[in-house]
């Protein structure tokens, strides 16, 4: 993938350094891996913030997660912030029901498909939608905490070989368009 693509979306390191929750982290933040765009670094970012964005809890919450494995592992700490994005208030449903799929096939537990529970929102102010999303969440019990570990490890590995492979043909794409133009060049040089 191209460094431009990356850091025309990427926030800056001062504003990432700035942040009340990573600033916790102090120097350690000053690892180059942190910040530099290389296709091992932004693929572990890649795996970190995918893996994190299953953590149960609110952006905060998985962008912290995603800082500290991002500091561990040290790999692209942006990168790993922003790919937590993926599980929000739209996506988080099926990805539940997906985990509770998974978690129901390895443990046994259940029939595959979510049971039938009342969850009623529209009644509710906004306010009260988090305590009845997480008593809903909190009843599918095991087969979901099974399957939200469990896809949460999937994603991380095909994100990782994707980012990987990915930048991989790239780097190759453009190694062949250059190679080309330089022959190119090399042609019209001898006329």
């Amino acid at each position: 993938m191209s460094r431009k693509f990356f850091k025309k979306y990427l926030p800056s390191h001062e504003t990432i350094r700035q942040n009340r929750f990573v600033a916790l982290f102090g120097k350690r933040l000053h690892h180059h891996n942190l910040w530099h765009l290389h296709r091992r670094s932004v693929a572990g970012g890649v795996a970190v913030g995918l893996f994190a964005g299953l953590i149960p809890g609110s952006n905060p919450v998985q962008f912290f997660f995603a800082a500290l494995l991002a500091i561990v592992f040290k790999v692209n700490l942006p990168v790993s912030a922003i790919t937590t994005l993926y599980s929000n208030p739209f996506t988080i449903v099926p990805i539940y029901v997906a985990a509770y799929a998974i978690g129901a096939f390895v443990t046994g537990e259940g029939t595959g498909s979510m049971p039938q529970m009342e969850l009623h929102l529209m009644d509710k102010s906004i306010s009260e939608w988090i305590p009845a999303l997480m008593d809903w969440v909190i009843s599918l019990g095991k087969p979901l905490l099974v399957g939200i570990c469990l896809l949460a490890l999937l994603l991380s590995l095909v994100g990782y070989f994707v980012v990987r492979g990915g930048w991989r043909l790239y780097a190759i794409y453009e190694w062949r368009k250059r190679a080309k133009r330089r022959r190119q060049n090399d042609a019209d040089k001898t006329r």
